[in-house]
């Protein structure tokens, strides 16, 4: 280990994906003090949630011991942060402990906001309505997929920033071609209500997703929202946002997707952006430096940037973000760049997905550029179950890849 790092103190807020992999980064490049602050014993490789609620992945497959994560020589402080005092460099914990910093890396992901949607928490405990965005209901979905033979099953996804802005779409198709190869799809009205005025924001896929919603005879409602839920009527409301108007369905299935901000903790610091109704952490979208406080940085979803909050973006911001500390502890300029890479892998079928990885111009950026990952094809779908767990827990977490 080539010791090019400065002897400074580096602190971690977060310990899931974003966390993990610059403290890998880091050890791997030298830095001699890198402490990691995250209060969870459970780390869960998200993006499969999907496949758990298509049945098509067990849930425990995708839980690891954190403790089996942290990269050896980093100092593990299991608590969570509950104060942040960039100006004095340091920050406090849940048991009060003062921890000082040289440079902070902020990385603690969302938050799940269930309660700013009337009723859904209440429904989520009585009727069937389930979020693959929750490690112990992902399973849940896949049993009232399951059970399903007829009625209406209503999709949805929040208006504003969320991570995996694709998952809300994704169990809508994958339900349907359940119930089609059982052959009871035409018994089943699918509503799918998008906040977005187009399916997705690259035009190249977005076309793409109309026709796969229409084969499926999905009733997609762009610029729409679920607006409130009430569990012991099985009635919900569907908002357009444009007109105010409400739409109630009675539903036999929901798939809620909750709105998300920043943890309060951040939301509620001086590392939020003062024009951020969010709370995301106030960075430079190419150099993840904090715009005001120059030895921190942010990554992952808890950081503003305008771009998909996805693993794959945290992959490439992951190596800025090392570089740069590199350099701002050095005394020196941060000149390494996040160009707004992302990826969407768009799971379109039980067997096809749709690869769409774009960058902050929405640029098609396509990893493997001889592959037309415009279009469905089953060898992206097993490169989602398969390929990109594997490269998670071998490579990315371990500073490789």
């Amino acid at each position: 280990m080539a010791h090019s790092f400065p002897q400074q103190r580096i602190v971690i807020v977060g310990g899931g994906s974003a966390g993990l992999t610059v403290a890998a980064r880091l050890r791997r490049a030298g830095a001699p003090d890198v402490t990691l602050i995250d209060p969870a014993t459970t780390h869960y490789y998200q993006p499969l949630w999907t496949l758990v609620g298509g049945g098509q992945a067990d849930q425990r497959s995708t839980a690891r011991r954190e403790q089996d994560l942290i990269p050896r020589g980093v100092e593990w402080i299991r608590e969570a942060a509950t104060g942040f005092d960039p100006e004095a460099g340091a920050l406090t914990t849940e048991s009060g402990r003062a921890v000082s910093y040289d440079a902070l890396v902020v990385a603690p992901g969302l938050q799940l906001d269930f309660g700013r949607v009337p009723g859904l928490t209440e429904a989520l405990a009585m009727a069937p309505v389930s979020s693959n965005y929750r490690a112990d209901l992902a399973p849940r979905t896949w049993e009232l997929i399951r059970n399903l033979r007829s009625g209406t099953a209503v999709f949805s996804q929040p208006s504003g920033p969320i991570k995996c802005a694709g998952a809300p779409q994704k169990i809508a198709y994958l339900a349907a071609d359940y119930w089609r190869k059982q052959g009871v799809l035409d018994d089943i009205r699918i509503v799918l209500a998008i906040p977005d005025p187009a399916m997705f924001k690259v035009p190249v896929w977005a076309a793409q997703l109309e026709k796969i919603a229409a084969r499926y005879g999905i009733e997609v409602r762009l610029r729409s929202e679920l607006a409130t839920v009430d569990g012991s009527a099985r009635t919900a409301e569907i908002v357009d946002n444009t007109s105010g108007t409400k739409e109630s369905l009675s539903f036999d299935l929901v798939h809620a997707v909750p709105p998300q901000s920043a943890p309060d903790v951040i939301k509620n610091s001086r590392l939020a952006g003062p024009d951020n109704a969010f709370g995301y952490v106030d960075v430079d979208q190419y150099s993840l430096r904090h715009k005001r406080f120059p030895n921190v940085f942010a990554l992952g979803d808890v950081a503003d940037l305008p771009t998909s909050k996805t693993g794959a973006a945290i992959r490439k911001q992951a190596p800025v973000v090392v570089e740069n500390l590199r350099a701002v502890l050095s005394g020196k300029p941060p000149e390494a760049r996040y160009d707004g890479y992302t990826s969407c892998p768009l799971v379109t079928a039980r067997d096809k997905m749709l690869l769409a990885e774009f960058d902050y111009q929405l640029n098609p950026t396509p990893t493997i550029p001889f592959v037309d990952t415009t279009k469905e094809r089953r060898d992206m779908w097993l490169l989602k179950r398969y390929g990109l767990p594997a490269l998670y827990w071998h490579g990315m977490l371990t500073g490789r890849f």
